[in-house]
């Protein structure tokens, strides 16, 4: 019984990981039929990235539904999407990457490929910084300015293999409506594939601009790791076993994951208690 809680506890995230992206695309019939759920539930968006078009998806997503309100600026603000996604960033910020993601899941197990990976560096580390301007170009400046999801309909990997792909592959109608647009996402994917296989969630770390707006709410959201500064040795074992571009546990790069607690010899690395004030994410 004890070995078991111990195997339980140890993959817990993986568990959580995947009963998330079960209940984000509980509509199974929607795998079968090639058909798109359209009811109430779509009103409202999930945390992770997941494609609003995918098949099996209840609900919209986030990084969509904010290109969609930011083209209709014009009109109204986009009051809905930012409260939404500045209720989960103070709650969870990047947590939501670590846990609730289903592309984050992904990406983790395309890393499981038995190939030569490529090492974090001074090189990812400068990448990492990419994802905020893919924010601001694509999330931002395209529907503002062109009235078009510009990251959905140009760069998402995510929803070509969600939505796209499946769509494409059910629907004999839709294959002969693919065209450069379609070939340039499949490319796109194939890409991310290819960089999420040699490199910890590369899409990740380089380009998702939903984990680089959650990564604004690193220092305040409710729920993470953090450091006890009293226990703390400072000898560097958790960012160095780290696999994302973290300067220190708990920063805008930090997924939440917890991974760091099991190489800490101290005992300092523990989750957040938003009870007690005193805590505080190094």
């Amino acid at each position: 019984m004890k070995n078991l809680t111990g195997i339980l506890k140890q993959h817990s995230r993986r568990y959580t990981q995947l009963i998330t992206a079960l209940l984000y695309n509980f509509h199974l019939t929607g795998f079968v039929t090639g058909r798109i759920y359209k009811g109430n539930l779509k009103g409202a968006c999930v945390p992770g990235l997941n494609c609003y078009s995918c098949p099996g998806a209840l609900f919209a997503c986030p990084l969509g539904s904010l290109q969609g309100a930011i083209q209709k600026t014009a009109y109204k603000l986009p009051l809905y999407m930012l409260g939404t996604l500045l209720l989960f960033g103070v709650l969870f910020g990047r947590l939501i990457c670590g846990f609730a993601c289903p592309f984050g899941l992904i990406q983790e197990l395309l890393f499981k490929l038995p190939i030569r990976k490529l090492k974090k560096s001074r090189m990812t580390r400068a990448l990492s910084y990419l994802k905020y301007l893919i924010l601001a170009v694509f999330v931002v400046g395209v529907p503002l300015v062109k009235k078009a999801p510009g990251f959905c309909k140009y760069i998402c990997p995510a929803g070509t293999l969600e939505a796209g792909l499946p769509l494409v592959l059910m629907d004999e109608r839709l294959k002969g409506l693919t065209g450069a647009l379609f070939s340039w996402k499949m490319f796109m994917l194939a890409l991310c594939i290819l960089l999420c296989s040699v490199c910890y969630r590369a899409f990740c770390r380089f380009i998702c601009p939903l984990g680089a707006i959650y990564s604004f709410f690193a220092p305040v959201a409710f729920f993470g790791v953090c450091v006890d500064n009293g226990k703390c040795t400072n000898c560097g074992a958790c960012v160095r076993s780290c696999k994302m571009d973290v300067k220190r546990v708990g920063d805008h790069e930090c997924i939440q994951c917890g991974e760091c607690a099991k190489v800490c010899s101290a005992g300092a690395i523990g989750r957040k208690n938003p009870v007690r004030v005193g805590q505080k994410a190094r």
